[in-house]
């Protein structure tokens, strides 16, 4: 890179809206990453670029430069094409852990590199590491052996992938800038471009319990994906998905793998089912198996296969017992009538305040904690039934949880009706 550029003037040429040379963008990513521009500085940037935007071309630079800014991966030389999946996030999504395996049932490899929870948002990591034994770090000769054997992988990121998305997250964390669509859409798709993989899903979540509350951020976010991933020669598809509502039944770590199993069993939740068999069409068309359904996988026991098969390679025993919490609490229907809502947010505050998530990074989870849910929106509940359990082993924890459950569900008379989204919103290809 001979051409240097000054941090000032590219701050001052996007805070007078102004467009970022391609020039300016891979010298200014370089520049942070090693250090050479100050997180002020980066911070300043941060900010210009939340109220003022990018347009497609700089969205487009700004995010091959942070995969320059690392390692890229290759799975070329595996005899199956990819596919990965990437959720915004929501509570009660658990839909990593039966689609991974799923979709590697159905002939493609699905290389999945996932992240913890921070806040109210479960990380698919936490969950799995509620398996006794299982290993959440691999080197990337495990990780293609595994494509190969088993066609399946979910683990985390290394550090080589996009450093300077890892840099700027954390700025971005604690500047007010984390909402800025740009940089959002380019620290997702530079990890999911980097990954090297042929095709890519993206669930993009709507609704309280979501990153973006409302259709028209959520679609503006997915069509910024999805032409950064085209760009860059990815086929990428994302849906948009109601997180209005929890997904499925539990909201914990390791209630959730407990649903997850019983959903590659054959039964599980409805919801989950749905958005997991949605998915995996996609994720198969996208990667040329379009003609598999992948509801028959779930039917003859192959995605449970494959599943018992990921699990081992990492070290867990799928047959263990899970870890339960020591104490429970229920909370219990108010009134006669039908369950109208169900807030996503304050059930998913309620199990982090529970010890299924966490606060800062460092923070331990406990693989017990969460909420149980016994009716969804639209079910017809008595008074004195239970419709929540909490599971936590600090039972001074309930306090704080039920207090974030304030408000959280609403009972209306019997013949009324929910007024929600669909599960899946629409498509944008």
């Amino acid at each position: 890179m001979s051409e240097s550029f000054d941090a000032v003037d590219v701050i001052i040429t996007k805070r007078g809206r102004g467009e970022l040379s391609d020039g300016q963008i891979d010298w200014v990513i370089d520049a942070y990453t090693r250090g050479a521009v100050a997180d002020e500085q980066m911070s300043s940037l941060a900010m210009a670029i939340l109220l003022n935007g990018m347009n497609r071309r700089e969205i487009s630079r700004w995010t091959n430069a942070m995969i320059n800014s690392g390692e890229r991966m290759d799975f070329s030389s595996l005899s199956r094409p990819t596919a990965d999946k990437h959720s915004t996030g929501g509570v009660g999504d658990k839909i990593t852990l039966p689609l991974a395996p799923l979709v590697a049932a159905c002939g493609v490899a699905v290389p999945q590199l996932s992240g913890r929870g921070l806040g109210h948002t479960g990380g698919t990591l936490d969950k799995l590491e509620a398996i006794p034994g299982w290993q959440a770090a691999m080197s990337n000769e495990q990780m293609m052996r595994q494509l190969e054997d088993v066609g399946a992988v979910i683990c985390a990121a290394g550090d080589g992938l996009a450093p300077a998305d890892k840099k700027l997250y954390a700025l971005r964390d604690v500047t007010g800038t984390v909402e800025a669509i740009p940089l959002i859409a380019s620290s997702i798709m530079s990890k999911k471009i980097a990954e090297g993989t042929g095709a890519l899903v993206l669930d993009v979540k709507v609704g309280s319990g979501a990153f973006m509350k409302n259709v028209e951020d959520a679609r503006e976010l997915a069509r910024t994906m999805v032409d950064l991933g085209t760009d860059a020669g990815v086929r990428t598809v994302a849906m948009l998905t109601n997180m209005q509502v929890p997904l499925g039944l539990t909201a914990g770590n390791a209630l959730e793998v407990r649903e997850s199993v019983e959903v590659l069993a054959g039964g599980g939740p409805e919801d989950v089912v749905e958005l997991t068999l949605a998915l995996a069409r996609e994720m198969l068309a996208a990667a040329g198996r379009g003609d598999v359904d992948p509801a028959d996988a779930l039917e003859d026991g192959r995605a449970m296969d494959a599943w018992k098969a990921m699990i081992r390679a990492q070290g867990g025993d799928p047959d263990a017992t899970l870890p339960v919490a020591r104490e429970t609490h229920e909370v219990l229907a108010p009134a006669d009538g039908v369950l109208t809502e169900l807030d996503a947010l304050k059930v998913g505050v309620a199990a982090w305040r529970l010890g299924a998530g966490r606060a800062r990074k460092e923070d331990p989870v406990q693989a017990g904690a969460g909420v149980e849910m016994h009716a969804k929106p639209g079910a017809t509940v008595r008074a004195g039934e239970k419709l929540l359990t909490l599971h936590t082993d600090t039972p001074e924890r309930f306090e704080r949880a039920l207090e974030s459950l304030e408000g959280s569900f609403t009972i209306a008379p019997e013949g009324s009706r929910p007024d929600l989204l669909p599960l899946v919103i629409e498509k944008i290809s």
